[in-house]
Formats: C-alpha cells, sequence, structure tokens
C-alpha cells in the first residue's frame, strides 16, 4: 500500500470519526430545551433566508427574462413596422397604376380620384400585413442570429421557445386579427364606398365613358362612338335589346352626351338623325323602321355600369356572407357557381389576415437556419420571394375558384397549409442541426 491510500484511508477514518462525535454532541446539546428551542429557531430563520434568497433569485432571472421580453417585442415591431411601409407603398403604388389605366383621360375631378384612392386604403392595409409580417420578423431574427444574440440566449439557458417563439406568435395573433379587421369591416365598407363614388362620378360627368373611335361595352348594350370633342360625337352606332328581348340598333349623327335629368338614369345622349331599327326575334325578316331628326335616349346605371347593383360578397362582412351562403345552400335554385363564389370569398377574409399568424410561425426556423451570415439581408430576400409565391397561389386560387368552380374552402387555405407544412419541416430540421 502505497502513501497516498495510507493518507486517504486516515483521512476517511477521521472524517467518520468527526462526525459521530459531532451527533454525539449535538445529542447532549439538544436535551436541553433551552438549546433544542435556539436550535429549531435558527434552523426556521435558515430556511426562510434560504427560500428569500430562491425567490429573489427567480425574481432576478423573471426581470431579466421580461427586459429582453421587452427588447425582443420592440425589434420585431420595428422591423414589422417598416417592412409594413415598404408593402404598403408597393401596394398603394399598384392600385394608382389601375386607377390611372382605368381613368386616364376621362377628366375625372382631382377630388373624386382622391376619394377613390382613400377608399381603396383598406384593401392595400389588409394586403399588406401578412407579408410584412413575414419579411420583417425574418430580418429581425436573422440579424439576431448574425449578431449571435440568439446564441447568448441559448448559452444564458433561455429557452428560445419561451423567450422567442411566444412573442412571435403572439404578436402575429395579434397582426392577423387587426388585418381581420381591415379585411372584414373596412375592406367591404371602402369597396362599396368606391362603387358609389365611381358611380356618382360618371352620372356627374358621362364623358368619362367616352372613347373617341372606340367600342365600348356596358353590360348589355355596344355603343360604337365617333370623333369626340368634349361632350360632343360626330356619330354613333348602338346595340342592345328593348323590353321584349328583341335586337335593336340605334345611329344617329352628331350626338351631345349629357348628365341624367332623373335618378337612376347615368348619362343622356341627345341624338340628330337618329334611325331604329328593332328585329323581331321570332322572324327576323321583319323589322321596324324609325327615323327622326331629334331623339333623346336615356341610358339607367344598370346598363352603363360592368358591375351589378346588387352587394357583391366582397361588399359583405364575414358574418353577413356566412348568412347568405347558409341560405343559398337551404335553396334548391342557387346556382352551383355563385354559391362557389361566395364560399371563396368567406374563406379569403379568414385566410388572408390570418397568414401572418402563420408567416410569424414560419420566420423563426427560417431565421435559425439561414442567418447565419448576413441575415438582415437573406431575411429580406426570402421574405419577399416566399411573400410572391404566397400571392400568386392565391391569385391563381381566386381565378380557378372564379372560373372553374373549384372548391372555395381548398383553395383559399391551400397557401396558409403549404406555410405550415414547411414551417414544421424547417423546425425539425433546425432542431436536428
Amino acid at each position: 500500500m502505497d502513501f497516498q491510500e495510507i493518507a486517504l484511508e486516515t483521512y476517511e477514518r477521521a472524517k467518520k470519526k468527526c462526525l459521530a462525535l459531532l451527533q454525539a454532541f449535538l445529542k447532549k446539546i439538544l436535551k436541553y430545551k433551552k438549546v433544542r428551542t435556539a436550535f429549531e429557531f435558527a434552523l426556521e430563520k435558515w430556511a426562510l433566508a434560504k427560500r428569500k434568497y430562491v425567490k429573489l433569485q427567480f425574481k432576478r432571472r423573471n426581470w431579466r427574462e421580461k427586459k429582453l421580453l421587452r427588447y425582443i417585442v420592440k425589434q420585431l415591431a420595428a422591423y414589422f413596422l417598416v417592412m409594413y411601409l415598404f408593402f404598403f407603398l408597393i401596394f398603394f403604388v399598384n392600385q394608382i397604376m389601375l386607377f390611372m389605366k382605368q381613368l386616364l383621360g376621362k377628366h375625372i375631378p382631382l377630388g373624386d380620384a382622391m376619394k377613390l384612392m382613400f377608399y381603396s386604403l383598406p384593401f392595400v392595409l389588409a394586403q399588406s400585413a401578412p407579408f410584412a409580417t413575414l419579411t420583417g420578423f425574418l430580418m429581425c431574427l436573422g440579424r439576431m442570429n448574425t449578431d449571435n444574440e440568439i446564441l447568448i440566449f441559448k448559452a444564458s439557458g433561455y429557452h428560445l421557445g419561451r423567450l422567442l417563439l411566444k412573442p412571435i406568435l403572439v404578436m402575429g395573433l395579434l397582426i392577423s386579427i387587426f388585418s381581420f379587421f381591415m379585411n372584414d369591416y373596412l375592406l367591404p365598407l371602402g369597396t362599396s364606398k368606391t362603387r358609389d363614388q365611381l358611380r356618382k362620378s360618371i352620372s356627374k360627368n358621362p364623358a368619362m365613358e367616352i372613347e373617341a373611335r372606340a367600342v365600348k361595352r356596358m353590360n348589355n348594350t355596344t355603343v360604337v362612338f365617333g370623333d369626340v370633342k368634349e361632350k360632343d360625337v360626330s356619330d354613333l352606332l348602338l346595340f342592345d335589346l328593348d323590353d321584349s328581348g328583341n335586337q335593336r340598333v340605334i345611329a344617329a349623327g352628331a350626338t351631345h352626351v349629357d348628365s341624367g335629368e332623373y335618378k337612376g338614369v347615368s348619362m343622356r345622349f341627345e341624338m340628330n338623325d337618329a334611325t331604329v331599327i328593332v328585329l323581331d326575334k321570332k322572324k327576323m325578316t321583319d323589322f321596324d323602321l324609325l327615323k327622326s331628326k331629334v331623339m333623346s335616349l336615356h341610358l339607367f346605371e344598370s346598363t352603363v355600369f360592368a358591375f351589378e347593383r346588387r352587394v357583391s360578397p366582397s361588399e359583405l362582412t364575414s358574418h353577413d356572407l356566412g348568412v347568405k351562403i347558409r341560405e343559398m345552400k337551404k335553396n334548391p335554385n342557387t346556382i352551383q357557381r355563385e354559391l362557389n363564389m361566395n364560399v371563396l370569398e368567406y374563406n379569403k377574409k379568414f385566410s388572408l389576415p390570418f397568414g401572418s399568424f402563420f408567416f410569424a410561425f414560419l420566420a423563426m426556423p427560417l431565421a435559425l437556419l439561414f442567418g447565419k451570415v448576413n441575415g438582415q439581408t437573406i431575411g429580406l430576400v426570402v421574405g419577399i420571394f416566399i411573400s410572391f409565391l404566397y400571392w400568386a397561389m392565391m391569385t391563381v386560387g381566386i381565378q380557378l375558384g372564379y372560373r372553374n368552380g373549384f372548391n372555395g374552402f381548398i383553395l383559399m387555405w391551400l397557401p396558409n397549409t403549404v406555410v405550415l407544412l414547411a414551417a414544421l419541416a424547417f423546425y425539425f430540421f433546425a432542431r436536428k442541426k
């Protein structure tokens, strides 16, 4: 046996003997009531002090965690607002271009044009929120990953699910609720106001609908214009149906276009040297021929406007649209295509706003996987690319639903389902790494 083993064995024997002496001493001392009471009091105070210390440490850690949460929320909110402004400008400029294409050269008053742009703002605001959520959160988390802030959180013992994922999902849900309010209440209101304002503008200035040497389709009426100078047309040719469904052709020389004098009348044609031919639909060889030096033709709003006077699905709230769908399902004469259009619009009111929540869920694993280097720039590029794919899927889904009659529920929730599945897959890869 070497010296080290002897020393270790001696130390163990001495330790056992000291513990035995201490226990014996404590037994003798604790026999006295005052000593025992003092000892119990000391133990109680020690336990209380220990509990206070643990509680203080927990409060300090909880305070630090709340401070980190505030920091993370501020960062996410700042990036979201920047990207929200970015997408808002993109969609707003796109909306301006659409209005310019429709109204260019129609001499619409500036005040009416400004009202039309204002009424289109809910659409722009609702469209911007989901894409701003994804891109903003990706840029923020990517920057934090590049600066090793997420690594510091993990090294400090914080759980990323509680510290990062929880505020991300809560903010995504709040943004979705805000977007849903815009999409469900303000968007239908804006759509209705836009239609009413356009009708008023055309009624006040019917020359907006006149184009020189052009063919204008107005629901069931087709008008061919000659040369145009302000409100005067050199010659005019009009095709429509009369009350009996007979084909009617009106040809006129110089024509003055003016506003309607009566309620529901959009414009009035004051025609010179007019000729009216009415073809009998039952016997095409029979026709009526009328000629007049001066003739006045009134066009109703239902004739002039391409949209219908009845309320469209996009002008209803989700509650009203849901009631309408239930009534349509009970009606055996309901046209299936029309029902599917309403179902598609109903699901769109939920799927697009709550895309923000699914995008928020997707942002964290993408930032962890691809944000090691230049995370902010990569987050911007990846976010815009995914936003474009999402927007394309929604657009194609709407077209398939309206034109081909595909299931509106599946088409509108398919993009969010794809985002959710992609997020789960990226979380799996992130955990493996």
